[in-house]
């Protein structure tokens, strides 16, 4: 690795992967190749038979098909297998949604089955499950459900929340461990909370290297919640034929419950003594982000049905909290830091002539911004060290090399040569430059912090055994030290740190009387440097400050989301000068982290509105957010109480009046509603602040109608549509003036 990472909102990682420097790299790669979602088997507690949706004619079949349902269905139907009633609760759950329907309990050979049905390779996969011999928990377990999901709501800790889950699955499944397994950024597992039998050895804190379920597995478990294996020493079932007639290929069984696993897998088990396995995904907004576990070790053991059913529903749920419960603490850490970075300000602007005095040598300082040891303020070319730092010289050393290479690293010495002199104090290092020119900064500092990281057996001893990977043999405790790192930097804390270096610089500036420097400095932190190109979408704006100060309130924003969207931002905070914008600024990149949680326009701006109602009282603004698919052109807006959007599209142009709620700051809890549409290619939408429209001599209406009226007749593009709106209505100088425009192409 050649440059530093930023490892922002992840737990602490163990070091690289030691299963890569002693397995070999081929039988890596041929196991993580493995073709597990088309295995061509199944395990033998069920039985699979592939049909045609439109005749439910039998294409494939398990070879234990007519043992386990009694009677051969080769060349039959589904119709000659069911009972007429059957048949139309089979039929009723094809017009459904199959990823909602229940098992169907059906008898074809006079014994009861429980009937599951998925899709694959343009068949439907029906699988059947013999009820007898399966355990049951029992009616009274799930009596109990309402209490279950009382207790499973109420902590408010990863801790409790995972604990819960863990007692409550082993007491609904009766297996004799089990665990929830939580995967760091590389994939690596650790095991956060578990529940088992008193004479079984723990195996909580114990660490998984990220070659123990490989990545075709991960990507497979994102999509199928439930995996089960009643018995790890089975002998596979085949299927008949192998491959699919017609196509070549063989069944895709990637949602088949009895789907046959990895023998990889099966050994990996056997290593481990486990006789019986079950586990259920957790997934964080559709992301994986860990399993509950649940092992057997007394022979086989297969839970029924209904009680996977609930297992899988109580994995779901969980899954639904691990957001809210995870990020309440995350929650409290920003507010928190982002109270310090307001004081800080605050204390900057009170002494503009010796900011340094603010940072250094205040009640509250630079080091209290974030947790760290120590800081460093360069202002001038003065140095200013505060806590436990590097010396003065090798500070200067080491925060430029951490500027160039990115600004942040959890792991300097291992990231950056040159520096392991330093890593009792620096192991972790976060700079940001102050604008300027002048080679001035701010950074933090923390220590090196050893950590001993306990594994589930010592991963490097995978070993290659005629060209296969076999999986370790022994999983006792095996504990390393980790050396090298620090605590991880938190996004909330780059950010501000980096918030509180641009308002500095903003105060250096006006400190110097360089008031063309300042205007154009706020520009860059308020505004744009120039409009992004976005395929399929043309983009055009003007931005006016106010005649009477040098920036106001105003703003606007792009910003790519990860879905593939773009968002479209414009605000305007109360007020004008220094302050208006200072407050615009924090709005701004408040806003564009909501955004990026890619979850619509109103959830962004609900978000928004309680950062304003915690930590900027007294202060009002409104704001418009358009969140475009270039694509497809669908559109979904939502305003806080800004003026209507105009939409042009099929030679007529009307004003957005849905999805408009109350302005940010009126409310400390409010609810903006949200609108959806469709930007055809041509179509054309116009955003625009208050200093377009209004004016002491004309009524808003008929700005608001002149508006429309020029998108409506406009030609060109949306910068030509942009220029002509404003000149058009001719703006007085006493407001900022900002209209955004884009269009389709």
């Amino acid at each position: 690795m050649t440059q530093p990472t930023t490892p922002v909102d992840r737990p602490p990682s163990p070091a690289p992967d030691p299963l890569r420097r002693t397995v070999d790299e081929e039988a890596l790669a041929r196991c993580a190749e493995e073709p597990i979602a088309v295995p061509g088997a199944i395990q033998p507690h069920g039985a699979l038979l592939a049909v045609t949706e439109r005749d439910l004619a039998v294409v494939v079949a398990s070879a234990n098909a007519a043992e386990v349902l009694g009677t051969d269905p080769a060349g039959a139907t589904l119709a000659d297998l069911l009972t007429p009633a059957e048949l139309d609760r089979l039929r009723a759950a094809l017009a459904g949604d199959l990823a909602e329907a229940e098992p169907l309990r059906v008898s074809p050979g006079g014994a009861e089955l429980d009937l599951v049905l998925s899709r694959g390779g343009g068949l439907l996969v029906t699988e059947w499950e013999p009820v007898a011999g399966a355990e049951q928990a029992g009616a009274a377990w799930h009596r109990r459900l309402p209490t279950v999901l009382q207790r499973l709501s109420a902590p408010t800790t990863l801790e409790g929340l995972t604990a819960v889950l863990a007692r409550e699955v082993r007491a609904l499944t009766g297996f004799d461990r089990v665990m929830v397994y939580r995967f760091d950024a590389e994939w690596n597992g650790e095991v956060v909370a578990e529940d088992r039998r008193e004479d079984l050895e723990p195996f909580l804190g114990l660490h998984y290297p990220a070659g123990d379920i490989p990545a075709q597995a991960r990507a497979l478990y994102a999509t199928n919640w439930m995996r089960l294996i009643p018995d790890a020493t089975y002998t596979p079932v085949p299927l008949e034929p192998p491959l699919v007639p017609g196509t070549g290929r063989p069944l895709d069984l990637s949602g088949a419950v009895l789907r046959s696993v990895s023998p990889v897998h099966l050994e990996y088990l056997a290593n481990m003594g486990v006789t019986a396995s079950m586990s259920v995904s957790l997934i964080d907004r559709g992301r994986l982000w860990g399993l509950v576990s649940c092992h057997g070790y007394s022979g086989a053991h297969r839970p029924s049905s209904a009680d996977r059913t609930a297992a899988e529903f109580l994995g779901r749920t969980a899954s639904l909290l691990l957001h809210t419960t995870v990020g309440a603490a995350e929650r409290d850490g920003m507010v928190a830091v982002a109270q310090r970075e307001a004081e800080l300000v605050a204390a900057i602007g009170r002494t503009p002539r010796t900011p340094a005095t603010a940072l250094v040598d205040g009640d509250l300082t630079v080091l209290d911004l974030l947790p760290a040891a120590g800081a460093a303020v360069r202002l001038d070319g003065r140095l200013h060290l505060l806590g436990s730092t590097p010396p003065a010289e090798r500070v200067a050393a080491v925060v430029p090399a951490v500027l160039r290479a990115g600004g942040a690293t959890d792991r300097l010495t291992l990231t950056l040569p040159g520096f392991d002199d330093v890593a009792d104090d620096a192991s972790g290092v976060l700079a940001v430059e102050v604008g300027g020119g002048r080679g001035d900064y701010l950074a933090w500092f923390r220590p090196e912090t050893p950590r001993e990281v306990s594994w589930g057996g010592d991963p490097r001893t995978s070993t290659v055994t005629d060209g296969r990977l076999s999986p370790r043999r022994s999983f006792a405790r095996w504990t390393e030290t980790v050396r090298g790192t620090a605590r991880p930097w938190r996004e909330h804390e780059v950010g501000a740190a980096r918030a509180l270096a641009g308002h500095l610089g903003e105060a250096v500036l006006a400190r110097a009387g360089e008031d063309d420097r300042l205007s154009a400095a706020l520009q860059r932190t308020l505004l744009l440097d120039g409009l992004p190109e976005v395929p399929g979408v043309a983009l055009g704006a003007r931005y006016r400050p106010s005649e009477a100060d040098v920036v106001g309130g105003d703003w606007y924003d792009l910003v790519p989301l990860p879905s593939g969207r773009l968002a479209v931002v414009l605000g305007d905070a109360a007020g004008h000068g220094l302050t208006a914008a200072s407050v615009t600024a924090q709005l701004r990149h408040a806003l564009r982290a909501a955004l990026l949680r890619d979850e619509g326009p109103a959830a962004a701006l609900a978000e928004l509105n309680r950062l304003v109602a915690a930590l900027l009282p007294g202060e009002m603004a409104t704001a418009v957010v358009v969140q475009l698919d270039p694509v497809t052109g669908e559109l979904a807006l939502a305003s806080a109480g800004h003026l209507p959007a105009v939409h042009a599209g099929g030679g007529t142009a009307r004003l957005v009046t849905d999805g408009r709620g109350p302005a940010l700051g009126l409310l400390d809890v409010a609810d903006h509603p949200q609108v959806t549409m469709r930007l055809d290619a041509g179509d054309r939408l116009l955003l625009y602040s208050d200093g377009l429209v209004e004016r002491r001599d004309r009524p808003l209406p008929e700005g608001l109608e002149t508006v429309r009226a020029v998108v409506a007749g406009g030609a060109g593009g949306p910068q030509e549509v942009v220029d002509a709106v404003v000149t058009a209505l001719d703006p007085a100088g006493t407001d900022d003036v900002t209209v955004v425009g884009l269009a389709r192409v």
